[in-house]
């Protein structure tokens, strides 16, 4: 039988191997035996002996603190790191048992012994010690060191001999390997041209048959060429090839099942589903999508609101998924605008080696029509209160300039309260009102280029009252020659008080406020408002540019409106607002604005 041949033919291979791996396995275990052991307990005493150099400095260095007003945090630092050296000193003194360092090691305990006693002195004395105490302590420090020192030399002296030791036990193993490796090749040569003739004409065989199975040729068939292993392997070739064929079939009927289930799903998918390659073609499409193509805006592709975005999405293989309507792209379908939320997935497929992205347009129409209505109802609401509100504020300023009479301490108290309150809604409602007119695009920017440095000294220039009142500070940080940038400044200016005063509102006394300005890639500059507060939580930082949105916990006064304009009035400009927590403290407001 062939595994008779080949396990008599093997044989002389099979003892020069075992007995290969025999003289390795004897020499591996010397190496990782006693060698590793003492390599690795010098490491791990070196490692200690530093250690220990370190913590005798920084009992001297405690020293230094003993008159200081905290002596007690100089004898808690003395007695860390006196703990340290003791610790590290028993496990030196344990593993040193039996060998010729110990004495090494008895030295050292009682070298330390008189620095430690001399520092306990000279902490108990506090700032009163002598000079002569203290060179008595560096004495004692320096017996100390000279005895780690010794002690490194002896350990080091010790690897050297190990790694002697190993290196002569590591070329007598390579010799021996290498001569038995020649020898293995030789008798492998020969053996591999010896059994050749017997095994070569059927492994051809079977070879030529996997090759034409690999091609997709499922009906190849391996003749039988004996009844031992290479017979009953050509017969199980033989099987495979046959059960591979049925598996065929049954794949290509399941292939045909899950086409039609998916064109069934993507038929009744309601919004329009567009399938692109790589390239930007469109592979599949549902009917919903059908009809939406034939709309001019789709005649040369997708419009480019869509198109932008899918370039992005295939150039990075991230998805687009905004959840702002904001960002949604009006369509004229038939008698009516419709409102779609472009949401674009990228698609990768090891299998069929696809690369693309779904185009979703969601349906939010009703959405969208819905957000309009609720701005709208605010900005309604917020412009018939206001003429009322101004003109209850116009009568209780007549009444405190004691039009109607005059007045006693109680009732002006509380018309001054009154007076607060109303200037404080009419506030509240004008911010309303402004941001409804933002979001509405009513509120047009009047645009023209400003100089960056002039923008914020003029800033500084009228932020400095507030801050300087606070007991705080305002720097300008800023590169030379920014230029110019294309802004509304008045707009802008609103911008930088609101962020300026949130940060002087939410900064102690004595702190810094800053205010810079940098170049971005792409156009843009880079305006930032640093505070040294107590910094906004990680879970309020998605929400704090929401409308009317508070920090939990947060008891200064405000409506929540100001950061939600600063961000349409920096949107309206083309650019992007962000908030981020500084590591050291306090939070970082940054906003881009293009360049002239």
């Amino acid at each position: 039988m062939l595994r008779t041949r080949l396990f008599f033919g093997l044989l002389p291979l099979l003892m020069v191997v075992v007995g290969t791996g025999a003289y390795a396995i004897r020499v591996c275990h010397q190496l990782a035996g006693p060698v590793e052991k003492e390599l690795v307990a010098a490491y791990r005493a070196e490692l200690g002996l530093q250690d220990m150099r370190a913590a005798a400095t920084l009992m001297s260095n405690a020293l230094a603190y003993a008159g200081a007003p905290d002596p007690i945090g100089a004898r808690r630092r003395l007695e860390d790191r006196r703990s340290a050296f003791t610790r590290e000193l028993m496990g030196q003194s344990a593993a040193s048992a039996g060998k010729p360092r110990s004495r090494l090691v008895d030295e050292l305990d009682t070298a330390f012994q008189d620095f430690s006693a001399r520092c306990d002195r000279m902490v108990a004395a506090g700032g009163a010690s002598s000079l002569d105490d203290f060179r008595a302590s560096q004495d004692a420090l320096y017996r100390v060191l000279a005895v780690l020192d010794r002690l490194i030399a002896s350990d080091y002296a010790a690897s050297q001999a190990t790694e002697a030791r190993a290196e002569h036990l590591a070329g007598t193993a390579v010799g021996i390997l290498a001569a038995t490796i020649a020898a293995g090749v030789i008798l492998s040569v020969l053996i591999a041209w010896l059994m050749a003739s017997s095994l070569l004409e059927p492994i051809k065989a079977l070879t030529a048959s996997a090759t034409a199975l690999g091609e997709g040729d499922l009906d190849t068939h391996v003749p039988e060429f004996s009844r031992d292993e290479l017979g009953s392997l050509a017969r199980s070739f033989n099987t495979m090839a046959a059960k591979l064929r049925s598996y065929r079939e049954a794949t290509m009927a399941r292939v045909l099942r899950t086409q039609r289930t998916m064109e069934a799903t993507l038929t009744s998918v309601p919004d329009p589903l567009f399938v692109v390659s790589r390239e930007g073609s469109v592979e599949v499409r549902n009917p919903a999508a059908e009809e939406l193509s034939r709309l001019p805006e789709f005649a040369g592709g997708f419009p480019p609101a869509i198109a932008d975005r899918l370039a992005f999405v295939l150039a990075t293989e991230e998805h687009y998924v905004p959840s702002d309507y904001g960002r949604a792209v009006t369509l004229r379908v038939g008698r009516e605008d419709r409102h779609y939320l472009p949401r674009i997935l990228a698609i990768g497929d090891k299998l069929t080696e696809f690369k693309g992205a779904a185009v979703i347009l969601q349906d939010v129409t009703k959405f969208r029509l819905l957000d309009d209505a609720k701005t709208n109802l605010v900005g309604t609401v917020s412009h018939e209160l206001k003429t009322p509100l101004t003109g209850l504020r116009m009568a209780v300023y007549l009444l405190l300039e004691k039009a109607a009479g005059p007045l006693s301490a109680g009732q002006r108290e509380l018309l001054e309260s009154a007076r607060d309150d109303a200037d404080r809604l009419l506030r509240i409602l004008d911010s309303l009102l402004d941001l409804t007119r933002l979001e509405a695009g009513a509120s047009a920017l009047e645009r023209e280029p400003v100089a960056v440095e002039a923008l914020l000294a003029a800033v500084a220039a009228e932020a400095r009252a507030f801050i300087a009142a606070a007991g705080q500070r305002l720097v300008i940080s800023a590169e030379n020659g920014l230029g110019q940038v294309n802004a509304d400044e008045g707009r802008l200016r609103h911008v930088f008080i609101n962020l300026l005063s949130n940060a002087s509102k939410y900064s102690p006394a004595a702190s810094t406020i800053t205010l810079g300005a940098a170049t971005e890639p792409q156009g843009f500059v880079r305006f930032t408002v640093r505070d040294e507060g107590v910094g906004i939580p990680d879970e309020a930082l998605p929400h704090v540019f929401d409308r009317f949105y508070r920090v939990p916990s947060q008891d200064k006064p405000g409506a929540g409106i100001g950061l939600a304009i600063a961000r349409e009035i920096v949107v309206a400009h083309g650019g992007t607002i962000s908030c981020s927590r500084r590591a050291g403290g306090g939070t970082e407001f940054q906003f881009l604005i293009p360049w002239a």
